[in-house]
C-alpha cells in the first residue's frame, strides 16, 4: 500500500508504540488521525510530529466506547475525507496477579480496551476501508497471545482474542482490497505498565538491563513497513520470534518453562 497521501487511523497514538507508528506514518507522507484516551499524550505526539502541518488530527476517546468511536469516525471523515487504513495499537496490561485474585472489573477493563476496542474500531471503519482501492487493517496482538505469562492471564486472553479475530478477518477479506496484518510484539521499552495503572514486580532490577528490549521506534517502523508491504504476520523482537517457534514445537512444555523462568512476577 502506498502511504504518501493515504489516510490512516491509529489507536493508542498518545504514547509508546502507537506514537511511534504515528510519527513514522507522518514521516512517510501519510495523513493520520490519532486516537488516545490521554489528551496530554496526543498533544505531545503532535509536538513531535514536526512538519506534519494539517496532516495530523488528534481525537481524545476511549476505544472501548462504541458511541465515542462512531463519533470519532464522523470527525475523521470530516477532516480527511476518507480512510485508507486502521491500525489498532492501543492496549493495557492487568495487575500482576493470579486469576483467582483478580476482580471482575479488572478483567473486564482489560478485555474492553484490548479486544472490544479493536472490535469497535474495526466494525466502524471496515466499510470505509472496503470502499478504497487499497486499504490496510492492522491489529496489534502480543507475544503473550502465543504462550501464557504468569500473572497476565486476562491480558493474554484478550490478545489471543485479537489474534483469532484478526486471522478470521484475514480469511474473510481474502480477494478484497483490504490487506490484514496481525502483529506480535515481544518486550518493547514502553511505559505500558504505568499507562495501565499497574506496576511490574522487580521492575527496578529489570530496568538495569534494557539491551534485549526492542525500542518503540523500531517497533513502529516494523509495523509501518508491514502496512506498505501488506504483510500478514509480524513478530517484533527476537523474544517474540523465539516464543513463536517454541509454542509450535513444544506447546505442552512452553507454559511450564515460562512459569519457571518468570515466577518472580507472582512473588514465588
Amino acid at each position: 500500500m502506498k502511504l504518501q497521501g493515504a489516510v490512516l487511523v491509529v489507536t493508542g497514538g498518545g504514547n509508546g508504540i502507537g506514537r511511534e507508528v504515528v510519527l513514522e506514518l507522518i514521516a512517510r507522507g501519510a495523513r493520520v488521525a490519532a486516537f488516545d484516551l490521554s489528551a496530554d499524550g496526543l498533544a505531545q505526539t503532535a509536538r513531535l510530529a514536526q512538519g506534519a502541518g494539517g496532516r495530523l488530527t488528534t481525537h481524545v476517546l476511549d476505544v472501548s466506547d462504541r458511541a465515542a468511536v462512531a463519533a470519532a469516525r464522523t470527525d475523521v471523515l470530516a477532516a480527511h475525507g476518507h480512510v485508507d487504513g486502521l491500525l489498532n495499537v492501543a492496549g493495557i496490561i492487568q495487575r500482576f496477579a493470579r486469576v483467582a485474585d483478580l476482580t471482575y472489573p479488572e478483567i473486564e477493563k482489560v478485555l474492553a480496551v484490548n479486544f472490544w476496542g479493536v472490535v469497535a474500531t474495526t466494525t466502524a471503519f471496515l466499510p470505509d476501508l472496503l470502499a478504497r482501492p487499497a486499504a490496510s487493517l492492522v491489529n496489534v496482538s502480543s507475544m503473550g497471545a502465543l504462550a501464557p505469562v504468569p500473572g497476565q492471564s486476562a491480558y493474554g486472553a484478550s490478545k489471543a482474542a485479537v489474534k483469532l479475530f484478526t486471522e478470521g478477518l484475514y480469511a474473510e477479506l481474502r480477494g478484497t482490497n483490504v490487506a490484514v496484518t496481525v502483529v506480535f510484539p515481544g518486550a518493547v521499552g514502553t511505559d505500558i505498565a504505568r499507562n495501565s495503572g499497574v506496576s511490574i514486580p522487580g521492575a527496578e532490577r529489570r530496568s538495569a538491563d534494557t539491551s534485549s528490549l526492542t525500542t518503540p521506534a523500531e517497533a513502529g517502523r516494523q509495523i509501518v513497513d508491514a502496512v506498505e508491504r501488506g504483510t500478514f504476520r509480524v513478530r517484533i523482537g527476537r523474544d517474540a520470534r523465539m516464543l513463536d517457534r517454541l509454542a509450535r514445537l513444544v506447546p505442552t512444555r512452553v507454559p511450564g518453562i515460562i512459569a519457571d523462568r518468570m515466577k518472580d512476577l507472582l512473588g514465588d
